[in-house]
């Protein structure tokens, strides 16, 4: 069940149309059931339609993961590439950083599968909200996610004017 959101598509650059490279935000919020397999709908707004699909999940100190799109990820690579290989402190960090990461594609009907480590972090038991975090989005357990909402009640052009924009 949606409560708020959309996707942004930019389809045309300089009258010449994008295709697949079409840019996705995500933003809004959505409630999705975990099915009996442990699957989680991603809202049909935020999937990427065409070529690479892989999402690449982490957890987040805050109780919740994180899933970065292809968009991100392939960012991500290009700073990892620029890692010097003999930088024993680098090497740890990433490990650190990867070993604790889960990649995954959506299926036909949308769903992606989420491990059973990023599930337990993020305290999802039957329902999870998917909020939009413009170039990402965020998985939260429905009951973390209603707390942290009635505890972090702002107004959100006081949330534009902290950002700057």
């Amino acid at each position: 069940m949606a409560r708020s959101g959309f996707k942004w598509r930019v389809s045309y650059r300089w009258g010449k149309p994008l295709g697949d490279s079409a840019t996705t935000f995500f933003v809004g919020e959505f409630t999705h059931a975990l099915d009996n397999k442990g699957r989680l709908t991603i809202p049909s707004k935020w999937r990427i339609s065409g070529g690479d699909n892989t999402y690449l999940a982490l957890p987040n100190p805050g109780g919740y993961v994180t899933v970065y799109p292809p968009k991100m990820i392939a960012r991500l690579d290009e700073k990892v590439a620029e890692a010097s290989l003999s930088n024993v402190r680098v090497q740890a960090l990433m490990m650190e950083l990867f070993s604790k990461a889960h990649s995954f594609g959506c299926d036909k009907q949308g769903r992606i599968n989420l491990n059973d480590k990023l599930i337990e972090h993020a305290g999802i038991k039957s329902k999870a909200v998917l909020v939009g975090n413009f170039s990402a989005f965020a998985i939260w357990a429905e009951e973390r996610y209603a707390r942290k909402a009635d505890a972090d009640e702002r107004n959100i052009f006081d949330a534009m004017r902290e950002l700057g924009l």
